[in-house]
């Protein structure tokens, strides 16, 4: 199968991408620069240079792929627009890089019970409401002829196959201890997030891509943390004997901004993934979040510079 794939180069796409050529697919994927192009083509995937706003580039991408993974950016409606018009009719797959952000709960570090499942209706917080209406919009192509199929990951860790080898927040609690010589989290860090490692992620994706029926959402989840627990194990791993210690807003927005700060450190996002478990067949088995950070996998990030 010829499968076009944006960020080919990141964290998501990059894995999914080598996953999906060592499987024998013929893969092409968006990349910004000559340098990441000479970077995925070692991997076996076709470079396609461009970028989400080149929408002529991934419009006639997507119109040679039998099927298109956008892992490249969950709020880029043009590109998302542009791919679906361009397959509609075609009954090829479109598969919508999401994220459960988008049942986020700000709480400045507090913990919240609600937990959220395929069923669970959304009320989006006003940061996310774009993204849930792009997922809607996704989905509607359902009706128009195509096969559109949105993953919706938690917190992601793990080494990725490709290029980018981590996501980004707990390299962002990691590097924010190197520099304070202790693991800091905003507020209390009693929020959780779930998550998932990213090879269990990429699994849930070849599922999709094999057998999900159009108009399919499915959460991605393995487990769940508090902000507190992982910057516990982060000192653990670091040597550090001493307790976490919160942050008021502004310091966790100097450090990552507001919007991630509010939105991501000091949110709650907890789901589950039950559709993917019921109707893929999904069965996540790799090891959790906490114990990726005390065997090692973050050792990169955790050397002193």
């Amino acid at each position: 199968m010829r499968i076009f794939c944006t960020g080919a180069s990141g964290y998501i796409g990059g894995s999914l991408s080598v996953a999906l050529a060592a499987a024998g697919h013929e893969v092409s994927g968006l990349v910004r620069s000559e340098e990441k192009a000479e970077r995925v083509r070692s991997l076996g995937i076709a470079p396609v240079l461009g970028t989400l706003d080149d929408l002529d580039i991934v419009q006639a991408a997507a119109s040679r792929a039998d099927a298109i993974v956008h892992a490249a950016n969950a709020d880029h409606e043009p590109s998302a627009h542009a791919m679906l018009e361009t397959i509609e009719g075609t009954g090829k797959a479109f598969i919508h890089t999401s994220g459960s952000s988008i049942v986020g709960t700000p709480s400045a570090g507090q913990h919240d019970d609600a937990v959220f499942d395929e069923e669970t209706p959304i009320i989006p917080s006003a940061g996310r409401a774009a993204r849930v209406a792009l997922n809607e919009f996704v989905l509607s192509f359902k009706e128009r002829g195509a096969r559109p199929i949105i993953v919706c990951p938690s917190l992601i860790y793990g080494s990725s196959r490709g290029p980018a080898k981590h996501s980004m927040q707990v390299p962002w609690l990691i590097r924010l201890a190197k520099k304070a010589g202790v693991a800091k989290h905003y507020g209390p860090g009693e929020n959780i997030w779930s998550n998932v490692h990213i090879d269990d992620l990429v699994d849930l994706y070849l599922l999709a891509l094999a057998s999900a029926p159009p108009g399919a959402f499915y959460f991605a989840e393995n487990g769940e943390n508090a902000m507190k627990q992982v910057c516990e194990a982060i000192n653990r791993k670091l040597g550090v004997t001493t307790g976490t210690v919160p942050m008021s807003l502004d310091e966790a927005s100097r450090e990552w901004g507001q919007a991630a700060a509010q939105n991501t450190m000091g949110s709650n996002s907890r789901v589950r993934a039950i559709r993917a478990r019921r109707e893929l067949g999904w069965r996540p088995c790799r090891p959790s979040l906490i114990d990726e950070i005390e065997r090692g996998c973050y050792a990169a990030c955790l050397v002193s510079q």
